[in-house]
């Protein structure tokens, strides 16, 4: 035993004695290759892309799987792809809004006790904490809503767990919380580019809706998220786009003026919309009765619809296909679009949770076909294809219930694979967004913060709720400081051994004196035996300008902003300067990054409920 802690020992000097004799070369080695902050979020975003990718393709597939079940197998190029007897398609949707809302319930019981699992509401307004139990609830409740027939998409759900996985680990990890929201918008990111084969869109939709924030070190992992998840779901469900479209036409400068006018009507549609849905919304919340009972008379409408209309049932990929192909007359795309608007507002005015990405873009397709038949049927522009008109009218729906047109834009174009109609589909989504505004002045998204209380405006030039907080809320243990009187072989090793490129001198009694910096060891290193002599007060710098636990966010920002620190010093009071601990630089000024263009709070929130937020 007393040899092999003879041979522990030896090693150990010797090792110590390497480290004194190369100590320049690692030093030199660590500056070159030291990991960064930004590095490891690019890590935990490709993390969550894979966790995206794969929630999504379980999703389909058990989606896939369940309908086959339910379901009689019909044609997915038909305008039918639920096949069944009549009375099959008015009982089925019933039962699904029972089970769906029955699960729904018990998440709204879960939920009560652990916070509002509103994901917009998470980022600009909470810790980035979501409960797991809801979202595990919310994915089951869609997923039978998805089944039964409901018009809704999964995009919802699998943006929703996504992103709830990804709070989930952070948590696990202790993360903060601005590591955290970021974590929830690389989960939004990831399961909206996988599950529209979206990549770009995934990233500007978690960069514009969910964050309110384009800077770079925030976007950047949003992109890494999306392009992993998007990876992840090509190697199942391949590379072809969600609509099909070989159009490929070279728009003149005097076709413009018609997608101006498409751009107008689009947006007065979806403004009407947003407000046909809060009104069936508000008449189901006037019914006193359990939500499973008011998701099944949901289902219920839905089936009277599919009894007569078989049409109305599931997301209508296909109808959005056969539009764009110019295989349906001018009356039944009129029809459709009606009827799947009132499926619609039908089912998420119930309750059913889910995304309406997928169904307004039908209705956008819907709208810009009866454009293009009846501009046809006139010999208006017998030159543009319908398919023109219906991805078109896709972009500027969603632009009208998004207010976002790039993203708009982005997700057809993705989704289409089309490049061609990038300038109709910018002055229609602007023209789109710009009308809606003026009829319904908030989107599609930001509807459950406004009913809370919340600010949801991503224009506010305020610094908003998270400029309250105090310097002491984000206040991390210090930098372990050097004394005065360490030598500099003593501080040398403390660089090597750490990934600090800053340190701080204190005295005896822990008041703060100054910094040592590892790029000024640089100029002793050929002092030779005198470099034994040399002590931390003979190399540190000043006291740089330090933060105390009591400032505000806002207050501290000059500081942070001229700190060439990357954790920079708190002390107790402006008098005594005791180290009491340290600051994360860039946690901090991403903290109000968000605040200045995230929501603010307007009035205070509700009591925690479960917002069935659909995205």
């Amino acid at each position: 035993m007393k040899g092999i802690r003879a041979i522990i020992h030896s090693l150990v000097h010797s090792w110590h004695l390497f480290v004194r004799r190369h100590w320049q070369g690692f030093l030199a080695w660590r500056e070159r290759f030291r990991f960064t902050e930004e590095a490891l979020h690019l890590l935990i975003a490709g993390g969550i892309g894979i966790i995206g990718g794969v929630v999504n393709v379980v999703f389909v597939k058990l989606i896939v799987g369940c309908q086959d079940l339910v379901w009689a197998k019909g044609d997915s190029s038909s305008l039918t792809p639920f096949q069944g007897t009549e009375w099959e398609r008015l009982l089925i949707p019933v039962a699904g809004g029972l089970i769906a809302g029955l699960l729904l319930y018990l998440g709204l019981k879960w939920s009560a006790k652990k916070g509002s699992n509103n994901l917009l509401e998470a980022v600009s307004m909470g810790d980035g904490k979501l409960p797991f139990g809801t979202a595990v609830s919310q994915a089951f409740s869609s997923m039978v809503s998805i089944v039964s027939g409901a018009t809704i998409g999964r995009e919802g759900s699998i943006t929703q767990f996504t992103s709830t996985l990804a709070s989930k680990w952070g948590a696990l990890a202790r993360w903060h919380p601005y590591r955290l929201r970021l974590m929830v918008a690389c989960g939004a990111a990831s399961g909206m580019a996988a599950a529209y084969n979206a990549p770009i869109a995934g990233a500007v939709f978690a960069a514009h809706i969910v964050l309110g924030n384009f800077s770079m070190h925030l976007f950047a992992p949003l992109i890494f998220s999306s392009v992993v998840s998007s990876m992840v779901s090509r190697s199942f469900f391949g590379m072809s786009p969600l609509y099909r479209t070989s159009l490929e036409m070279d728009l003149t400068l005097f076709q413009l003026p018609w997608f101006l006018v498409l751009g107008v009507l689009c947006g007065l549609m979806g403004g009407l919309f947003l407000k046909s849905m809060l009104w069936v919304r508000g008449i189901f919340q006037r019914f006193s009765i359990p939500m499973p009972f008011k998701l099944a008379l949901g289902g219920l409408a839905i089936g009277v619809l599919a009894f007569r209309f078989p049409q109305v049932l599931g997301n209508g990929y296909s109808g959005v296909n056969l539009i764009m192909a110019n295989q349906l007359n001018l009356a039944a795309v009129v029809a459709l679009f009606l009827l799947r608007w009132l499926a619609t507002i039908l089912a998420v005015g119930s309750g059913a949770f889910g995304g309406v990405m997928t169904p307004v873009l039908f209705l956008g397709a819907a709208l810009g076909g009866v454009f293009g038949l009846y501009g046809m049927q006139e010999q208006w522009h017998p030159d543009i294809p319908v398919a023109v008109f219906a991805l078109v009218g896709m972009s500027s729906m969603l632009a009208a219930t998004t207010h976002s047109p790039l993203l708009a834009m982005i997700m057809v174009f993705e989704i289409s694979l089309n490049y061609s109609l990038m300038p109709a589909l910018m002055i229609s989504s602007a023209i789109a967004t710009l009308v809606a505004r003026q009829v319904h002045r908030t989107n599609i998204y930001s509807e459950t913060l406004y009913a809370k209380g919340l600010d949801a405006s991503w224009e506010s030039d305020r610094f908003g709720e998270a400029s309250r907080q105090r310097v002491g809320d984000l206040m991390r243990h210090p930098v372990p400081p050097v004394r005065d009187n360490d030598f500099f072989a003593d501080i040398a090793d403390r660089f090597i051994t750490s990934s600090y490129h800053f340190l701080p001198v204190v005295d005896q009694r822990m008041r703060l004196l100054g910094v040592v910096a590892l790029s000024d060891l640089k100029e002793y290193l050929q002092m030779g035996e005198q470099l034994k002599s040399v002590i931390a007060i003979d190399i540190m710098r000043p006291a740089p300008q330090c933060l105390t636990p009591g400032q505000r966010l806002d207050e501290a920002l000059s500081v942070l902003l001229g700190a060439e620190m990357r954790n920079v010093p708190v002390v107790n009071n402006g008098k005594d300067k005791k180290l009491i601990g340290a600051v994360n630089r860039s946690e901090a000024l991403g903290q109000l990054a968000e605040a200045m263009s995230s929501p603010s709070l307007k009035s205070g929130t509700g009591p925690s409920e479960l917002n069935n937020q659909k995205i």
